[in-house]
């Protein structure tokens, strides 16, 4: 059986738990339709793409890690290189800023139809620069909200939770948004950011959706499926050269509040059905609503203030939304604690035998890390299916958002 990778046996002890809701019975159910979905992502991807400087992000088979690990075959979607932001969050924040301006539009002008390509040009401008969009964040989101607000020609406020870098602030600041920091979790910065809206006249923009706020939500999570739909047809163009597609058996995914969990396996499940891979949700020790809620069968919060040094997972409360998705597609629940984040990321800048040398933050390795830690667990192995013939997708949610972090997690 493969060994753990070089990890410290007192790193903390594993807790996996397999769903027992986990619906394998076939189709995708029509009621989450109305959450995520493969017609609405068609629309929401066609807007995407036709963004300024939108590319496909490299999917990398990390064969010399598989080999270690003892699967077939690892791929890695490295989101470090989307767009300008190094988060896969800007394939969400953004379109769910032109989301809100295109309401404002339709009800303050009488606009049915505008592209963000009409805003960049400088469409409507006279109405949109008087609109300020606002949101809650560790990091990651609050840039490309910030970034979609720049993009889009309005205004942002962007609150931080206390723990949130200097770095990560003024990567937002730079974008031209105002930063408001709150003495406390991001749980209640996404709290202060709700009321000083209602307060101030101000559209959140988040993918956090809560009892009263679900509609940006949706469009912000089915921002994230395009890069799914980049791996299915980053898949098929390697089948060319096989005669077919490789067929994925497993994904591991970050947790978080779970938007971003919860619009990956959507996608996947409604493509393939019951022939879909096994989905593991993978979080902190410290951040663990999800696990939680998965253990009670109902959502749960953490107890106290979340902890973890994956700043972008660092969260207590699951998504309303993304929670049903979760509870019924994910078939096992992974927490990790956070050496196991420091010690991915020092081994993806090494790189594993012939393996290219990868950049990758701290909450970006989350899943990778969760699959490096069970591989090296036979129970845990065999729980979910592992070995040789297995073919498993990991994605690199961010690269160094903030460098000054990278560096003193990896060195040079």
């Amino acid at each position: 059986m493969p060994q753990p990778i070089g990890w410290p046996n007192d790193a903390g002890e594993l807790r996996l738990l397999m769903s027992s809701c986990v619906n394998r019975r076939g189709t995708y159910p029509s009621e989450f339709r109305a959450i995520l979905s493969l017609e609405r992502h068609r629309e929401v991807s066609a807007e995407i793409v036709s963004w300024p400087g939108y590319a496909s992000t490299p999917l990398l088979s990390l064969d010399g890690l598989a080999e270690r690990l003892g699967i077939s075959t690892l791929w890695y979607k490295d989101e470090s290189q989307r767009f300008t932001l190094q988060s896969f969050k800007a394939l969400g924040g953004p379109f769910g800023v032109l989301q809100v301006l295109r309401q404002v539009l339709r009800d303050r002008a009488g606009v049915e139809r505008v592209s963000g390509l009409d805003l960049i040009a400088g469409a409507h401008r006279n109405y949109v620069s008087d609109i300020t969009v606002a949101c809650a964040t560790d990091g990651n989101h609050g840039r490309a909200v910030a970034w979609g607000a720049e993009l889009f020609g309005c205004r942002c406020v962007v609150y931080l939770p206390s723990a949130a870098s200097s770095g990560r602030e003024a990567a937002i600041a730079a974008l031209g948004a105002d930063v408001v920091r709150v003495a406390g979790s991001y749980d209640e910065a996404v709290r202060r950011a709700d009321t000083d809206a209602r307060q101030h006249g101000m559209l959140v923009v988040s993918d956090h959706a809560y009892p009263g706020y679900e509609k940006i939500p949706r469009d912000v999570m089915q921002g994230y499926s395009t890069l799914v739909e980049e791996v299915i047809s980053q898949l098929a163009t390697e089948g060319v050269s096989r005669g077919s597609a490789p067929k994925l058996t497993h994904v591991f995914l970050q947790g978080g509040v779970g938007g971003f969990a919860a619009a990956v396996l959507s996608y996947l499940w409604e493509l393939y059905g019951a022939e879909r891979p096994i989905g593991v949700v993978v979080e902190p020790h410290g951040a663990d609503c999800i696990y939680r809620s998965a253990e009670a069968g109902k959502p749960t919060p953490v107890p106290g203030t979340p902890h973890t040094l994956m700043a972008c997972l660092c969260t207590g409360e699951v998504s309303t939304i993304a929670w049903p998705i979760l509870r019924d597609g994910a078939d096992a629940f992974l927490t990790i604690p956070d050496v196991d984040a420091l010690q991915t990321m020092r081994l993806l800048a090494e790189g594993a035998g012939q393996d290219r040398c990868l950049i990758a933050g701290e909450s970006g390795v989350a899943g990778l890390a969760g699959l490096i830690r069970v591989s090296g667990e036979k129970e845990a192995r065999d729980a979910l299916g592992l070995g040789p013939q297995s073919r498993v997708l990991v994605v690199g949610t961010e690269g160094a958002t903030d460098p000054e972090i990278y560096r003193s997690i990896v060195g040079g």
